[in-house]
């Protein structure tokens, strides 16, 4: 028998399943489909990243109910301090330095692990009874039609929406059936991904230390362990993935230093190659895309996640909206309001991401001098300053009513 709902979202990420929780805590009826079983996203080994949730974003998961799942698992980030560094060199004097009591008493955000976000979007998943989860299963096709859009699934009966949802990732198969073409291209650069437990605590100090072979950030996470993100030149990256323990930790200490005192290694090591790319158009006959398969960022500022949270609340408050006034949910002039809201924030920010990476992984001495100054610069200039902070808050531009604390 067909299922029909008001929204298909193909895709069972973190994106994905936020979506459906958004729209289904608003009484929206929800499908949710992806390839793989939900306890398979929960499993230490099949992510070892943490994210940065700003504060603007952790208001978002508050709206939809996900945060009361989390909030145990989430160590605030009460300092960020961004360097120059060299690792022979050491670091430059010259820095940046946010505090967050220059802005008031929240926090920047928070430091989750991938995994822990995972297990409480599946919990409040199985609360919200206008929402189906239809896992481990293939999607075999999408045609739009008058009226509505069909998923056909493998060895399962047809879903009818109003509109779909492609929430599949930066690889969206959705997108190329849709024949999106992305803008993009690959960095020189592969992630390093660890979490290492130390001896002193971090005191919710978050650290991005720019070497000219790409960014290494220490993020604060529960339990006085840190999660290291080393982004490295491609041709070395797999060579110190792959050191043993003892020499991998020593490579750490010669970044980082000693400040956290003694280290040592908790779970597996991770590498991920860096891209960027962003889609053309983000809809299409009812059809729009959210998250990583809209847009994919260098990890250089942690925005990749918050930008996924921030297309949520957009898109949850559209369709809610349209909903309310009796709109067709895939009419054009719908979706268009969410590209509209959007795609601008997101080129501009992919853009600056990409000229982040650009100038700090660059060695050349008058480079270094010039963004050393430039660093030192906003350091001294408090009303820039307070408007960076108040952006890496995520409270920034046109905000959702989810973004804002209001409901939808």
């Amino acid at each position: 028998m067909t299922e029909r709902v008001d929204v298909g979202i193909v895709g069972g990420g973190m994106v994905g399943a936020g979506l459906a929780c958004a729209l289904a805590t608003a009484g929206l009826r929800v499908a949710l489909v992806d390839r793989e079983a939900q306890d398979m996203q929960t499993v230490p080994a099949y992510d070892g990243r943490a994210s940065a949730i700003a504060y603007g974003s952790a208001q978002v998961l508050k709206g939809i109910g996900v945060w009361k799942h989390l909030e145990a698992d989430a160590s605030p980030i009460w300092d960020i301090r961004v360097v120059d560094g060299h690792v022979l060199d050491g670091i430059s004097p010259l820095f940046l330095h946010y505090d967050h009591t220059d802005i008031g008493d929240d926090p920047f955000g928070y430091i989750v692990e991938n995994r822990a976000t995972r297990v409480a979007l599946h919990k409040r998943c199985t609360e919200l009874e206008t929402l189906t989860l239809h896992a481990p299963v293939n999607v075999t096709s999408v045609q739009a039609g008058p009226g509505f859009s069909t998923i056909e699934i493998e060895d399962g009966e047809p879903i009818q929406a109003a509109v779909v949802i492609a929430a599949d990732g930066k690889f969206s198969t959705l997108r190329d059936w849709m024949g999106i073409k992305v803008t993009g291209w690959r960095y020189d650069q592969t992630s390093i991904v660890c979490t290492v437990k130390h001896a002193l605590p971090h005191n919710g100090v978050a650290v991005e230390l720019f070497l000219p072979s790409g960014p290494f950030a220490m993020l604060p996470m529960t339990g006085d362990r840190s999660n290291i993100v080393w982004s490295e030149r491609s041709d070395l990256a797999r060579g110190f993935a792959e050191l043993d323990d003892a020499a991998f930790l020593a490579e750490l200490k010669t970044r980082f230093g000693d400040w956290l005192g003694d280290i040592e290694l908790v779970g597996p090591r991770f590498t991920y190659p860096l891209s960027l790319q962003h889609a053309e158009t983000y809809i299409g006959d009812r059809f729009a895309m959210v998250g990583d398969a809209a847009h994919a960022v260098h990890p250089i500022a942690g925005q990749g996640l918050n930008m996924g949270l921030r297309d949520i609340a957009a898109m949850a408050e559209v369709l809610v909206d349209a909903k309310r006034l009796g709109l067709d949910l895939g009419a054009a002039s719908v979706l268009r309001r969410y590209e509209k809201w959007r795609r601008f924030d997101n080129v501009l920010l992919s853009a600056v991401m990409d000229g982040l990476t650009r100038l700090f992984s660059n060695d050349v001495a008058p480079v270094r001098l010039a963004r050393d100054i430039g660093l030192a610069a906003v350091n001294k200039t408090p009303p820039v300053k307070r408007f960076l902070m108040r952006h890496a808050m995520g409270v920034v531009g046109e905000l959702p009513r989810l973004i804002r604390g209001e409901a939808l």
